[in-house]
C-alpha cells in the first residue's frame, strides 16, 4: 500500500478482478488519482493534501502496476483490463461527477477508460502520459521485453535497490528531474522485491502494453466532450510537447498548461503547481 500518511485513511474495495487498496482524504467532489507503472499512490503524496484542503474528496488507489501490495491474480491486467478496473472502482464506490488526475502510464489507462466509459467522469487532468504511439516511450520499451523474460522482473526489482542507478535516464533520471526520495522508491519497489505474486501481476501488465491500445483510444477521444486539462512539463524528455498539442487537437474541450523545471513526474517535481491547477480547473468547470 502507499506508505504516506498524507494520502489519508487506508481502505480496500473488492472489484470483480480482485481487491484494490486505496487511501482517502477530504470531503467534497471526488478526485481520483491514477498513477503509472512501477510506482504507487505515493507519487501523489504532495498533491493530495493541497487538493483535499481546498474542499475535495481525494481518493488515491494503488493500481496493480507493480507498486501495489495486494496481488490480483485473477484480474485482467491488459491495458484495457486495467482501464476497466478504473470503471469498476468508480462504480463500486458509487462515485459520480469524478475528476480523474493521471500521470505517465496512468494517463494511457485513463484515455482508454474515458474513450469507452465516460459516464461517471466530469473532467480529466492529464500530466505527461503515454499516448498515441508512445506506449511505452522508446526509452522504456525494454519493459515490455522484461515482461516476457523469465526472472527478469525479479532482477529489475533487485536493481531498484541500488540508489546509484536511480538517476540513470532509463530508470528515474528522465522521469523526475529532481530525483525521488529513497524512502519513496522503497515504497514503490518493496512488494515487487519480496512478493512473487506482485511480480506476476506486473508481468501480465507489461506483456499487454502495445501502442494499438492508445491509438485505438485516440480514435475515440473526439467523442469525449468533457473538459480536459493537459498539465504538461515543457522540459519532458519522454513525452514531448507535440503530444499534448496532438491531444488538444482531438479533444473537443482541452486546455494546455505548461510548467518548467519538471520532467514526466510533475507530481514529484512540481506538486504545488499541479495541485493548484487541479483545484482551479475543477472549480472553474463546477460553476459553468
Amino acid at each position: 500500500m502507499s506508505k504516506s500518511e498524507a494520502l489519508g485513511a487506508v481502505r480496500e474495495v473488492r472489484l470483480s478482478g480482485g481487491t484494490i487498496r486505496y487511501r482517502e482524504r477530504g470531503d467534497g467532489p471526488p478526485v481520483v488519482f491514477v498513477h503509472g507503472v512501477l510506482v504507487n499512490g505515493d507519487i501523489w503524496r504532495n498533491v493530495v493534501p493541497v487538493v483535499a484542503d481546498a474542499g475535495f474528496r481525494c481518493i488515491t488507489p494503488d493500481w496493480p502496476l507493480g507498486g501495489h501490495e495486494v496481488p490480483v491474480p485473477e484480474a485482467d491486467l491488459t491495458p484495457p483490463g486495467v482501464a476497466g478496473m478504473i470503471g469498476d472502482f468508480l462504480e463500486r464506490l458509487d462515485l459520480r461527477d469524478v475528476t480523474l488526475v493521471a500521470n505517465d502510464t496512468g494517463g494511457a489507462l485513463t484515455q482508454i477508460f474515458v474513450a469507452s466509459q465516460p459516464e461517471r467522469v466530469s473532467q480529466v487532468v492529464l500530466t505527461p502520459s503515454d499516448c498515441f504511439d508512445r506506449f511505452f516511450p522508446p526509452m522504456f520499451a525494454y519493459l515490455s521485453a522484461i515482461g516476457r523474460m523469465p526472472g527478469a522482473i525479479w532482477l529489475l526489482a533487485q536493481t531498484i535497490r541500488v540508489r546509484a542507478l536511480h538517476r540513470l535516464p532509463n530508470v528515474l533520471g528522465f522521469a523526475a528531474k529532481h530525483g525521488v526520495p529513497a524512502e519513496v522508491v522503497k515504497s514503490y519497489a518493496a512488494s515487487l522485491q519480496r512478493n512473487r505474486a506482485i511480480r506476476a501481476d506486473l508481468g501480465r501488465f507489461l506483456r499487454g502494453v502495445d501502442k494499438r491500445h492508445t491509438l485505438a483510444a485516440a480514435n475515440k477521444l473526439a467523442a469525449f466532450d468533457r473538459p480536459v486539462l493537459l498539465a504538461w512539463a515543457e522540459e519532458d524528455k519522454l513525452f514531448p510537447m507535440e503530444l499534448p498539442r496532438r491531444l488538444a487537437a482531438i479533444l473537443p474541450d482541452a486546455t494546455i498548461e505548461t510548467v518548467g523545471d519538471s520532467y514526466t513526474f510533475v507530481p514529484e517535481d512540481q506538486p504545488r503547481w499541479l495541485a493548484e491547477r487541479v483545484v482551479e480547473f475543477v472549480r472553474k468547470h463546477a460553476t459553468t
